[in-house]
């Protein structure tokens, strides 16, 4: 069967390496065992090269990430996500059964809809001195939700026993929490247990590389 070249050539993930949404990618990738590319998209350098008209052509919304496969160019961590699991093989990042892959979805919209959001780069330039205590507040009013959910779904990890997109959106948010804003995850007993479990998994253990002085401002 004849396979055109742009579904051969390596995905090219355009990202920021602290910005927790491009850091699910990578994991997504390393699970699915996918090659790809990387460019680096500095949110710091020069007022934040996402905001520059070269970038704002592969991402309208001047975030990160943004990836180029298979001929289109996808933004939004979870629809890149999704569309790797349903084009190549590999471990599933989603359950077959209906309602574990909505528990997978739901918990993944909290963290990525109702959490990272309102401690990213963007909202918190707008805050000014009280932004570690903004993102603290936003962060610790998902986990008190995160908490009994997780309660509920768990096994090994946040749904079941395999691993899912849910996890893969876990571990950067948890790493945000207690690396960076200094929340105390300890008053979440499963989150941090599954966080601990999913970080001896190979896939997980990349963290963001410490090139860039720390600075709490450069999350997205």
């Amino acid at each position: 069967m004849h396979l055109s070249l742009r579904y051969l050539a390596k995905p090219v993930l355009h990202g920021y390496f602290r910005s927790s949404c491009s850091w699910r990618v990578r994991i997504a990738f390393a699970l699915k065992g996918i090659e790809f590319d990387q460019v680096s998209v500095n949110l710091i350098k020069d007022g934040g090269e996402q905001l520059t008209e070269q970038y704002k052509t592969l991402n309208p919304m001047q975030q990160v990430p943004a990836v180029e496969i298979d001929g289109v160019t996808l933004s939004q961590s979870l629809a890149v996500i999704q569309y790797i699991d349903e084009t190549r093989p590999g471990p599933r990042l989603l359950p077959a059964d209906p309602k574990k892959r909505a528990q997978v979805r739901m918990i993944s919209d909290l963290i990525a809809s109702g959490i990272q959001p309102l401690q990213n780069l963007y909202v918190i330039q707008k805050i000014g001195s009280d932004k570690l205590q903004w993102a603290q507040h936003f962060i610790d009013r998902g986990f008190q939700a995160l908490e009994p959910i997780l309660k509920q779904t768990a096994g090994k990890y946040c749904v079941g026993d395999e691993i899912s997109m849910a996890d893969i959106c876990l571990v950067p948010q948890v790493y945000n929490a207690a690396e960076r804003f200094d929340v105390d995850v300890d008053q979440y007993p499963t989150i941090k247990r599954i966080n601990q479990t999913l970080n001896e998994v190979e896939a997980f253990k990349k963290v963001p590389e410490q090139s860039d002085p720390p600075n709490t401002s450069s999350v997205q």
